[in-house]
């Protein structure tokens, strides 16, 4: 019963940002935290990033540390992904997802999940 919106992909030079959007709408009350998955093709999905809906509290997977930064607008229940220094490794379709679990373990409990927005680096 949540629906999700992601926006902001686009195409970008190597070592340019871009800046992700989510907006969740519906059911929201129940969900712990919000967060991103990407897929490049051919590939699995995987996590990104998450954001504890309540506390605040971040995690990023190891390679975009430093890089990438998850925030929160707990009023407007939107989830932004700021993403610096971008590689052309970072080339992928970008999922906004929520989650009943703690951002440590988002994966183990998504509810629902965006469309997906495009994120393309070139070299």
């Amino acid at each position: 019963q949540v629906q999700l919106a992601e926006s902001g992909g686009g195409l970008v030079q190597a070592g340019g940002s871009l800046r992700l959007s989510c907006e969740a709408t519906g059911r929201t009350s129940r969900f712990s935290a919000m967060g991103w998955f990407r897929q490049a093709p051919g590939k699995e999905r995987e996590f990104v990033a998450a954001i504890s809906w309540t506390g605040g509290s971040t995690y990023y997977r190891d390679s975009v540390k430093g890089r990438f930064t998850i925030s929160r607008d707990n009023a407007k229940n939107t989830v932004a992904l700021q993403m610096n220094s971008l590689k052309p490794e970072d080339t992928a379709v970008y999922y906004c997802a929520v989650s009943r679990a703690l951002v440590s373990s988002f994966a183990a409990a998504i509810t629902s999940w965006g469309l997906g927005t495009q994120v393309t680096v070139s070299s």
